[in-house]
């Protein structure tokens, strides 16, 4: 194989597959990116048996061939070479030579046969959506996805596909995030996808209108994104009943300035730690959210102006869930919906439905 590429092009290509490449496993050729040429282009694919990355970048191809190169090492080296096309060359005893200018390195490559296949994925239905859209979904609910595997369908985001709209959903047992956008679609489906793929395939989305497509079989998805295919094993089980978990009624509608509440709670969290954990306390009344923690380093209170609606309320949170939750909320203003000290508070827009954040409250004792 011999083939001559742009130093960027590569540079970006390696970058991005490289994020599926195992980091260590018991397969070396896993270690790797597969490279294979074709007539004016070479196709570069990473792949951890979960998660595979695929793209093709322009070449001039002089010898076809095919090889699997540790990809940690090719991307240290095709970096640092200072010229602005790279050569690389590989003979019949799998010795790779990268060569940029003067600078050149030889080193062993792996046989291209000892490389996984990557799964066939029989088209069951194709989704096709603006890539803003979708990156926006992603990163506003990829928070709320389950980083234990307790239930390991919950490390996944719910993908619910009905005639009018499509809703991501993610949930980890103590909060809930979900996120709404209309859809037309003929088309009623619904998969979980692994929270890791999720945040590969937002690295590589725009927030532009440019549409990208999803690809969904049984038990697999491509993604199909600025000429990059993401292919990801889909998890199987029963996720949550995520309508029958929202609440449906409040005694207590509270209108705050997101980012007012978010420095606010900020500010009052100085106090907590890793080794100092203590959950913040809400006391709403009088258009007020009074903020106060207490620590066995001290105490802090901090309260921001609201607009409030039914009964006073003082309720308990984690800092960081709530922080979370306001966070991906990406507006001004937002309504907080009570039930209760106890009952999940739910964090929505002031007009429509694009997004709702659950988060369970902890248990307090009243002693202000």
């Amino acid at each position: 194989m011999k083939m001559i590429c742009q130093k960027t092009v590569l540079v970006e290509a390696v970058s991005n597959i490289s994020r599926a490449v195992s980091p260590k496993s018991p397969i070396p050729a896993l270690e790797g990116i597969l490279i294979q040429t074709e007539e004016q282009s070479a196709t570069l694919v990473g792949y951890d048996l979960e998660l595979g990355i695929i793209t093709s970048i322009p070449a001039d191809i002089k010898e076809a061939g095919k090889i699997v190169i540790p990809a940690r090492l090719m991307l240290d080296i095709i970096r640092k070479i200072p010229s602005e096309t790279i050569l690389i060359s590989v003979d019949e005893k799998q010795l790779t030579l990268i060569k940029g200018g003067v600078a050149e390195f030889t080193i062993l490559g792996i046989p291209a046969e000892d490389y996984p296949e990557l799964p066939n994925v029989d088209e069951n239905s194709n989704l096709i959506i603006k890539q803003g859209v979708l990156k926006s979904m992603i990163d506003q609910t990829l928070f709320a996805i389950a980083t234990t595997d307790s239930k390991p369908v919950h490390t996944g985001s719910l993908f619910d596909v009905k005639q009018d709209k499509i809703t991501l959903v993610s949930v980890d047992g103590y909060r809930l995030a979900l996120r709404r956008e209309a859809f037309l679609t003929d088309q009623e489906t619904s998969f979980i996808v692994p929270g890791k793929t999720l945040s590969e395939v937002s690295k590589l989305l725009k927030e532009e209108d440019g549409e990208m497509s999803m690809i969904v079989s049984h038990k697999h998805i491509i993604f199909k994104i600025n000429g990059y295919h993401v292919i990801s094993r889909l998890l199987e089980g029963d996720f949550l009943d995520y309508n029958a978990a929202i609440p449906k009624v409040e005694k207590t509608t509270v209108e705050v300035s997101t980012r007012m509440l978010t420095e606010g709670i900020e500010r009052t969290s100085l106090l907590i730690s890793d080794r100092l954990r203590s959950p913040i306390k809400l006391n709403i009344s009088e258009d007020l959210i009074r903020i106060s923690c207490s620590t066995t380093i001290g105490k802090a209170y901090d309260e921001v102006d609201c607009k409030i609606q039914g009964e006073d309320v003082m309720m308990g949170f984690n800092n960081k869930y709530l922080l979370d939750a306001l966070k991906a909320s990406d507006c001004d203003m937002v309504k907080l919906q009570l039930n209760g000290a106890l009952s999940p508070m739910r964090i929505v827009p002031l007009e429509g439905e694009s997004f709702l954040f659950l988060v369970l409250p902890v248990r307090v004792k009243n002693d202000d």
